[in-house]
């Protein structure tokens, strides 16, 4: 249908589209501390364009394209922020995410639910309470759950997000920058700079401590995103 809208444009060197349809959000796991969701289309379905044609916006939401706090690209197909306002849909469109990943602990909010089932986005909930003293931290084992889904390319691209886009995040990108054989030192200057002014140095222990080998073990080497890595062959070094 014609609505004298011009079609948005494709950000540079995006992503393979695809059209896709939500389903309901179905809890995995529900615990004080943490809680794990996923919202799961049908596979999508890969089209002869190189770009998919962008919805129609939804109305009531804003065609504004302003990005949420804290957004930055983490590396090709990834992305990192805050939680999304209603006000950023319309950037976020522009993204032609597949996924989004959020670590907050409360129920996704209503309205974005409905965004995500309008555009056909896959919503993967991994709620921490974050790192703090003197009794919460993050489990290792849910980091190694949300890494696995980042280093899955079929699901992206996709965005990363928590309340502010510092500390759980930082956490996350942290630990998949350790998969990317980052130096200890370049990986606490990353989260700093997006923590400030409250880094937290428990954070930065639990990406120093934090051991990638269960992830390798998991991860599917067929589906592993092409990046510029010294990881491969994966299951060589999963073996060590």
């Amino acid at each position: 249908m014609d609505t004298g809208r011009t079609p948005s444009p494709p950000i540079e060197q995006v992503h393979a589209a695809v059209e896709r349809r939500g389903q309901p959000l179905v809890s995995l796991e529900d615990s004080p501390q943490v809680s794990i969701s996923v919202m799961t289309p049908p596979p999508p379905v890969l089209l002869a364009e190189p770009f998919a044609k962008p919805t129609e916006p939804l109305e009531g939401f804003p065609e504004d394209i302003t990005p949420p706090e804290n957004f930055a690209m983490v590396c090709p197909y990834i992305y990192r922020s805050g939680m999304p306002k209603k006000r950023h849909f319309g950037f976020l469109r522009r993204l032609r995410l597949r996924s989004i990943l959020t670590l907050i602990l409360e129920e996704y909010p209503v309205q974005s639910q409905k965004f995500l089932e309008h555009e056909g986005i896959r919503l993967f909930q991994f709620g921490v309470a974050g790192n703090k003293e003197p009794f919460a931290d993050i489990p290792e084992s849910v980091m190694t759950e949300a890494l696995c889904v980042l280093m899955d390319r079929r699901n992206h691209p996709i965005l990363i997000h928590c309340n502010k886009g510092k500390h759980r995040t930082g956490c996350l990108v942290g630990c998949l920058r350790k998969l990317q054989e980052w130096s200890n030192t370049s990986i606490f200057d990353e989260y700093r700079r997006y923590s400030a002014p409250k880094s937290r140095s428990m954070d930065q222990q639990f990406i120093e401590l934090f051991d990638v080998r269960p992830v390798l073990d998991q991860i599917d080497p067929e589906n592993v995103p092409d990046w510029p890595t010294t990881l491969y062959p994966l299951q060589g070094r999963a073996e060590q």
